[in-house]
Formats: structure tokens, C-alpha cells, sequence
């Protein structure tokens, strides 16, 4: 069994660099601005050979009003319940701060073991602040460079007797506890399903997806901007296994000026490209404007799916008219994948909530389906009589035969006499057949035009 490892401090003392270190990848942004990390961030990762699950928490602030940082508090709050060790992150650089000392205090009051880290060690400038942490009364410091890596076997030295431990623990659990193979339940067939949910800024991402899930798992607030890195959570809807990816705000570049929501919106595109659901959230007040078609192109081009939720649905006055402002746009502006899913929810009252996820797994069949050769070139010999493809220097261009060649999202390969100059025109002529006769809505699909080998060429 895995240890989970909840890595606190005060803001700016290293924690997210620290996280990303012991995942292995660079999951959470970093950057020297204090309060980077808003939202608890929770991701597998090893310490030598100790397998661990690993949370970063924002930086600890004594707040406890209806602020921003009262909430982030909170949040670190349940990452220690969820947690088996506390790692307690101190700058060694700077020394002990009255807010480390006041933190030293409250986890004390706390029922979990901690382990005292001395972050940024490496050189000499951090040898004062590693004496002055003995006084915290933690135990011995351990000092690490987490940006370097350095100091790492003295951490997996402090964890090993709680594995010792955790491995004596499970030796007494009665054997009708332990689940066998024969239990396991097979997901589903694609394996976990992600989901990411985009959108402009203050829109109701981080709220939908606690409405989904059903806990106040992400930070939300009437505040624009809150969420900064893509938060995933692990999720299970009708014994199929989820992913759901809480991306910060996308707003236009031209006014982007601040280099931490430069690196939250790489994140977020980041998590459009690893994802194969995309939910754009929608403001039913303010409708498609053109960062939300902005957004739908780039999900698009990447291929993925594409769902529209309009939220706040229940305080738009005219419905009738917003759903043919939005049909308008979509028609307009994004001809080239025709039938987008498009679901009137509200976020903070769950309204039509549970259409999303059945509406997502329908649109992931579709976004596999495979369709047989025999039957494509049946339906191209067809189409080819009803409309034939258009003449190119004084010759009709003639399609042999085309084939799926993948799915997610479909894609087709057509060989022609003269692939390459099959007018894009007639491609579209050809997507938007496709999409009505083999019952394909919603979903992007690609077409590309090669040349067949002549065999009589020599």
C-alpha cells in the first residue's frame, strides 16, 4: 500500500517544486511569486523504492474568514486528514519565520507524524536557517534541495520505518478484507476516461465539477481566477472509471500580462491535448463570444470532443433566445463539426446535471466507432455518382477506394489518381457525408487525400 505524504509550510517555501520532484514530472506550476498553489493538487510518485501518494497544498496562512486564503486553508485542512505523514516544508535560506514557528504549534495539535524538511540546502547559504529549525521542536531537520534533487536519501531514511510499520499494519487485516482478482471490476474497455472542463475565467468550472463528484473538492469563490494549475480528480460513474481535469481560465492573450496565468493557460491547453472529452463552459448570460470560439477551435484541431454547457441557465431570462444566439454562432463559425452536444445546466443548483457524464460516455462511442472498408466504398462509389469529384487541368480527378485508417477521432484515407489536389471543398462535401450517413454528430473527422502507387511505373 501506498504512503500519502501531505506537503505543507507557508507560502513560497518550495512545496510545489518538491512535488514535482518526487512525481517525476512537472505537474504543478512553479514560480517564485508567493501563492502560486491554490487548490490541492494530489498525484502517485516514489521516494527510492517507496511508493507514495503525494499532495501539494497551498501555503499555509492563519486566516479564518470567508477569504480566498481562509478557504485555501481549508483545503490544507483536508489534505492532512486524507494524509498518513506530514512533510514540513521550511526555506533554510530564510530561516525560521514567525509563521513557521505558529505552523509548528498548530501541527503539533494535529494527529499525524511529521517530518521536518530544510529546503533550499545546497551551498552554504542555507546552513543557518537548518540550525535555527531545531528549535521548531520537530525532531531533526532534514535538509534537501528539491529544486536540485539533493538530500533525497535522507528523506526516503525518514519515511522507511512508517513503511516498516504500514507493512506490519496489513499482515493483521482479516483475509475477507482483501479484495481478490475475481473482484476486480473491469471498467470499461477504453480504460479511464478524461474529461477536462475549460472555459473563460468565473464561468463555474471548479463548481461543476464538485457538483459532479459530489464534495467540495475544488476551491471556488466568487473570485475570477482562482484555479491556477489543472487539478485532476479520480472519479467513477456507473463502473466506469474517470478523470476530471479542472483547467484554469482562458482568457485572450492580448491581455494577458501576468506570468502565472501565462504558465495556468500552457496548463490548461495541455490538459485540451491529453484529454479526449472536452467541456466548454459556457456563461448563459454572455453566450459564444469569441474567446469561447477561440477555445472550440483549439479543441477541435486537436481532435478531441467536444461538449457545450451553458451554465447559470437559471437565471437566464430569455432561453429561447440565447439557445438561438448560440445555435447561430456555432453554425457560422464552426461548420466543420456539425451536431455538438449542447446541455442547459446550472452548476451551483445542479440542474440538468446528470444529462453531462451519459451525454460524454455516448459521445465517446461515438468518437471510437469503426467503420468496415466494404461499407465505406460502397457509400464512396455512391457519392462519387451523385456528386463526381471536381476536374483538375483538364482531368477529372478519380478516387479508387478509401479506408478508416483510426478512431479518436475518426479518421479516413482516400486514394486518388491525384490525392493531393482533391480541392478541400469536396473533402467537406465528402466529412459532411460521412457524419449523416454513419451517424457521426458532434465529433471532429478527418480526411487525408494520398496518392496510390502505380504499379506499371517502370
Amino acid at each position: 500500500m501506498n504512503i500519502t505524504l501531505a506537503i505543507l509550510g507557508r507560502p513560497n517555501v518550495g512545496k510545489s517544486t518538491l512535488f514535482n520532484r518526487l512525481a517525476g514530472k512537472r505537474l504543478a506550476i512553479v514560480d517564485d511569486t508567493p501563492g502560486v498553489t491554490r487548490d490541492r493538487r494530489i498525484a502517485p510518485g516514489r521516494v527510492g523504492d517507496i511508493n507514495v501518494n503525494i499532495i501539494d497544498t497551498a501555503g499555509f496562512e492563519d486566516v479564518h474568514d470567508e477569504s480566498l486564503e481562509a478557504r485555501m486553508r481549508q483545503q490544507t485542512n483536508q489534505a492532512i486528514e486524507a494524509a498518513d505523514i506530514a512533510l514540513f516544508l521550511i526555506d533554510s535560506r530564510v530561516g525560521v519565520m514567525p509563521l513557521d514557528s505558529f505552523f509548528a504549534n498548530w501541527i503539533r495539535s494535529q494527529n499525524i507524524p511529521v517530518i521536518l524538511v530544510a529546503n533550499k540546502c545546497e551551498g552554504k547559504a542555507g546552513g543557518p536557517g537548518l540550525y535555527e529549525a531545531y528549535k521548531l521542536g520537530l525532531g531533526d531537520p532534514i535538509p534537501i534541495s528539491a529544486e536540485h534533487g539533493e538530500g533525497l536519501a535522507d528523506l526516503y531514511k525518514a519515511l522507511l520505518p512508517y513503511t516498516v510499520q504500514r507493512d506490519f499494519d496489513n499482515t493483521l487485516l482479516p483475509t475477507d478484507t482483501v479484495s481478490s482478482d475475481n473482484e476486480k471490476q473491469d471498467d470499461n474497455f477504453y480504460g479511464v476516461i478524461q474529461m477536462a472542463i475549460v472555459g473563460r475565467p468565473n464561468v463555474g468550472k471548479s463548481t461543476l465539477v464538485n457538483t459532479i463528484i459530489g464534495e467540495e473538492r475544488l476551491l471556488t469563490g466568487p473570485e475570477a481566477g482562482i484555479t491556477r494549475d489543472s487539478i485532476s480528480v479520480e472519479w467513477k460513474h456507473s463502473g466506469r472509471s474517470m478523470r476530471l481535469i479542472d483547467t484554469a481560465g482562458l482568457r485572450r492573450r492580448s491581455k494577458i500580462q501576468d506570468k502565472v496565468e501565462t504558465l495556468s493557460a500552457k496548463d490548461s491547453f495541455r490538459a485540451i491535448q491529453y484529454a479526449q472529452i472536452v467541456v466548454l463552459v459556457l456563461d448563459g448570460n454572455l453566450m459564444l463570444e469569441k474567446q469561447d470560439l477561440t477555445i472550440a477551435r483549439q479543441v477541435v484541431e486537436e481532435g478531441r470532443i467536444l461538449i457545450i454547457a451553458v451554465n447559470k441557465w437559471d437565471i437566464v431570462n430569455n432561453r429561447t433566445q440565447a439557445l438561438r444566439k448560440l445555435g447561430d454562432r456555432l453554425q457560422t463559425s464552426l461548420p466543420q463539426v456539425r451536431g455538438i452536444s449542447i446541455i442547459t445546466l446550472s452548476a451551483l443548483t445542479g440542474q440538468n446535471i446528470n444529462k453531462l457524464i451519459p451525454t460524454a460516455f455516448d459521445m465517446f462511442e461515438i468518437w471510437n466507432k469503426r467503420i468496415s472498408t466494404s461499407k465505406l466504398n460502397q457509400w464512396l462509389m455512391m457519392m462519387t455518382e451523385r456528386h463526381p469529384p471536381p476536374i483538375k487541368g483538364g482531368r477529372r480527378i478519380r478516387i479508387r477506394y478509401m479506408t478508416q485508417a483510426k478512431t479518436r477521432p475518426p479518421t479516413f484515407i482516400i486514394f486518388s489518381s491525384r490525392g493531393t489536389d482533391l480541392p478541400e471543398a469536396y473533402k467537406r462535401f465528402l466529412v459532411n457525408g460521412i457524419r449523416e450517413d454513419f451517424n457521426l454528430p458532434g465529433v471532429p473527422i478527418r480526411i487525408l487525400a494520398r496518392t496510390g502507387n502505380n504499379p506499371y511505373v517502370d
